[in-house]
């Protein structure tokens, strides 16, 4: 099921995220499926549980064709190494900014089965990692940009 996404300054997207207890929970399945869907109808590339009002420590991303969702993820290492690159937000919209992250990051946490796993992302993956955590930590990209660029609404064009 496709959900609303929550827009800034909606307060339940500044708030820390809680655990979740048990990820092989029917709730907990049907909100990684709802995510899923939520983000591809949004053509996102990455949507964390706060970004539909649900305050669990749920991220799911798809990246390079590749998808993947994280229960209770933890930065296990950060490259020194940074980059500073564009970013958008689902929540908040037509809004773009220069960020800076680490090039590469490990995380540790659950799949959506349960299983204990390690993520090892470096470029667009860590990047996208490193935002959606945000989003358990109630931050969102705007907090960490200096430069801000809004982006003109385009009408649609009949032919």
């Amino acid at each position: 099921m496709v959900r609303e996404i929550l827009k800034e300054p909606n307060p339940l997207l500044r708030k820390k995220s809680e655990a979740v207890l048990d990820a092989s929970k029917k709730e907990i399945q049907d909100l990684i499926s709802d995510m899923k869907e939520t983000m591809k109808k949004a053509e996102g590339v990455g949507l964390a549980a706060p970004q539909i009002g649900i305050n669990l420590r749920v991220a799911v991303m798809e990246v390079n064709q590749h998808s993947y969702v994280i229960i209770n993820p933890e930065i296990k290492k950060l490259s020194n190494e940074k980059i500073i690159s564009e970013e958008g937000c689902l929540s908040v919209p037509d809004i773009w900014g220069l960020v800076e992250r680490s090039k590469k990051i490990i995380i540790k946490g659950q799949n959506e089965k349960g299983e204990f796993v390690k993520i090892y992302g470096s470029g667009l993956l860590a990047r996208v990692i490193q935002h959606e955590l945000d989003h358990l930590n109630g931050i969102l990209f705007i907090d960490k940009t200096a430069k801000i660029s809004k982006i003109q609404k385009r009408e649609a064009v009949e032919l």
